[in-house]
């Protein structure tokens, strides 16, 4: 299963982070995280969701308004995208050169 699938109900997912549930609906609304849906509207917490709200809770414990966290959160998921291209464009380079 990949690590992006829903499959933690939002209390389990508020227990695993030391938050409460009502928390995890304001950042989902504040944009900082999108849980999968089942048909019904249930959300469903992935690994990766989880393992987002772990860096949401360590941001704020830092000092950061939702605002900061929103923008670190923005930033980070753009260097992973930038690696990524990066590390396509150096196998594309090498595959030309050999």
């Amino acid at each position: 299963m990949p690590p992006s699938a829903g499959v933690f109900a939002i209390s389990v997912a508020a227990d695993m982070v030391s938050m409460q549930v009502q928390n995890l609906r304001v950042y989902e609304r504040r944009g900082l995280l999108e849980p999968d849906r089942t048909p019904g509207g249930t959300r469903l917490y992935s690994p990766a969701d989880i393992e987002r709200l772990h860096r949401i809770r360590d941001l704020l414990a830092d000092g950061l308004n939702l605002a900061g966290v929103a923008r670190v959160l923005e930033l980070e998921d753009e260097v992973v995208r930038l690696r990524a291209e990066v590390g396509r464009l150096r196998g594309a380079r090498r595959r030309t050169a050999t």
